[in-house]
């Protein structure tokens, strides 16, 4: 069944997949399974695998591909996302045509990071990429860390150049600006965005809490002055428990398994895989009413 994704569709919360990891690093896919339907029944507009919170520079082959399989198995009929990403821009063909069979709403890629891109390149790899996905369309993420980072202008080129390319993920609304194409952005700065112009969230929020993710989306339609307060605590959450891990070194999937810890709506832990340290999930644990007392609008 084609994508009804467009340009104009893509909208909303989506959700990360995350990797319930055993003491042996290996996937647990019934916790797994059981993740995907706790996300699947939390009303969000859809979910999506193999994010940096989904550690897909961690996977082999085999797992990608299984990971693929439950997800599509166990949505229940909500719109998923498959990341291909990949450091290696063949590896990322290669997942591009193990995650077009299942017939994702999109393909979730980035650009090749271990050597920066001329912006001809850059054309190059997304025209390709979409080629091989035809007829699945793109999601660009390009996070601040990446070798090569886009503006405004290169984003209008792309959506230019390669119509199959629908969405972006960045940090925030001003690294694309006006766009013909979908702008997301970081969920704990949503109702910013969405203010700014910004579409959705691929959703760090929703890592935090689905339900009460989406109880914010609403709240960003109904009271969007009450939403920016919410912003705010959230801001002040982060400053006072995650950014201190982040300053320790924590890599970024260890701090969304931390707040999904926290949040507490999951069997997933705070486990990474080697050689990524993890947080204490008893400190993530001892957090759980202080989320509850500064934010209780993700609590519902």
């Amino acid at each position: 069944m084609p994508s009804t994704l467009r340009r104009n569709t893509l909208r909303g919360t989506w959700g990360t997949v995350l990797l319930p990891l055993r003491e042996d690093d290996s996937i647990d896919f019934a916790r797994l399974a059981d993740e995907i339907d706790v996300l699947a029944g939390a009303g969000l507009d859809g979910v999506y695998a193999h994010g940096t919170a989904g550690e897909f520079h961690e996977l082999t082959d085999e797992e990608y591909a299984r990971v693929n399989e439950v997800l599509a198995g166990r949505s229940g009929g909500l719109p998923y996302q498959i990341g291909a990403s990949h450091m290696s821009a063949a590896t990322t063909l290669r997942r591009v045509g193990l995650a077009r069979g299942l017939e994702p709403a999109a393909i979730q890629v980035t650009l090749p990071d271990w050597v920066p891109m001329s912006r001809e390149e850059v054309l190059r790899f997304v025209e390709r990429v979409a080629k091989a996905a035809d007829p699945v369309p793109l999601v660009l993420y390009n996070p601040p860390h990446a070798k090569t980072r886009l503006g405004p202008g290169d984003f209008a080129a792309l959506a230019a150049g390669v119509p199959a390319l629908i969405g972006v993920k960045v940090a925030s609304w001003e690294a694309v600006g006006e766009s013909e194409l979908a702008v997301f952005v970081a969920g704990h700065h949503y109702a910013g965005g969405v203010r700014q112009g910004a579409k959705g969230s691929y959703s760090n929020i929703a890592a935090f809490s689905p339900r009460g993710a989406m109880a914010w989306q609403r709240l960003i339609r109904d009271d969007p002055e009450a939403a920016l307060d919410v912003e705010r605590r959230i801001a002040g959450f982060f400053a006072a428990h995650v950014e201190p891990l982040a300053r320790q070194g924590y890599a970024n999937p260890a701090l969304d398994k931390f707040l999904a810890h926290v949040g507490g709506w999951a069997d997933i832990g705070t486990r990474v895989r080697w050689p990524y340290r993890s947080v204490d999930a008893a400190h993530a644990a001892a957090l759980r009413p202080a989320a509850r007392r500064d934010l209780p609008e993700l609590f519902p």
